[in-house]
């Protein structure tokens, strides 16, 4: 075997080892999501002989339409690393393991219709259910709040649409509709700034209640898009650049990755 990983190519000129490598890649990344439409791993290293201490000379993972987590749709996602060590022995058990950390460059996209399907997961709707704040008392009676029927529509230059209704549990239901910019706080945090509340559509008994209700909901956005929340284990990302292209919201940044996780 081990003369294989050092000499053995295919007529393309492939490295066995480095076929293989790129076999227990893919298999290892494709487990991070519920189910994935595409994944390409490329590993390189040259010559093949620096596997057998563990050294490859770049990473490169690419995918589309993947899912994580059941219910958060990704457009495509993909991350290229600079040499990284790993431990040469769980290659040939099939699995993929780092000898240190290593930081990889990455892109994700998210598309409008993937946005408003995470707004029906139970991590995000679960901030968003039977709210007792205590500038709502007043508005709701003393019931509880909830912020439902969530939509988004991505506008240029960084700018959502938000669509939602506010239930106070007694029959009574509150549009909202507004527009905020979105941003990046500490690298990790997705911000929702500056609420523009629409209220041409409101009726005049409702619309003080639309506003107050708006800015909360805003307020509550900007507090719950937290990277930190959605990491897989032993993989960190970090964000240096989002923008809003069409109907899809772009991220840049990098991934801290201390270990490879098993499932996503």
């Amino acid at each position: 075997m081990f003369g294989g990983l050092t000499g053995l190519t295919d007529p393309k000129g492939t490295d066995w080892g480095e076929r293989m490598l790129n076999t227990v890649a893919s298999q290892t990344i494709r487990h991070l999501f519920t189910k994935s439409e595409s994944v390409e791993v490329s590993v390189r290293c040259f010559p093949s002989s620096k596997l057998l201490q563990g050294s490859i000379d770049s990473f490169k993972m690419s995918g589309r339409g993947l899912m994580i987590r059941r219910d958060f749709a990704v457009e495509e996602m993909s991350f290229e690393t600079d040499a990284v060590a790993i431990d040469f022995s769980s290659v040939l058990s099939g699995k993929l393991k780092l000898k240190q950390p290593t930081q990889a460059v990455a892109q994700v996209v998210l598309s409008e219709a993937g946005i408003n399907q995470a707004f029906g997961a139970e991590l995000v709707t679960k901030r968003l259910d039977n709210l007792s704040l205590p500038q709502l008392t007043e508005l709701s009676g003393g019931n509880p709040v909830s912020f439902k029927d969530v939509q988004v529509e991505l506008l240029p230059e960084n700018r959502l649409k938000i669509i939602a209704k506010a239930d106070f549990n007694n029959g009574e239901l509150i549009p909202i509709i507004m527009t905020v910019t979105i941003g990046i706080q500490k690298r990790r945090r997705v911000s929702f700034q500056n609420p523009e509340i629409d209220l041409i559509t409101v009726s005049e008994e409702q619309k003080d209640s639309s506003k107050t209700l708006g800015l909360i909901l805003a307020e509550i956005l900007d507090n719950m898009v937290d990277l930190d929340r959605f990491d897989l284990d032993g993989v960190k990302m970090r964000l240096n650049r989002l923008e809003t292209e069409g109907k899809n919201l772009i991220f840049s940044g990098y991934a801290e990755i201390e270990r490879i996780p098993q499932t996503g």
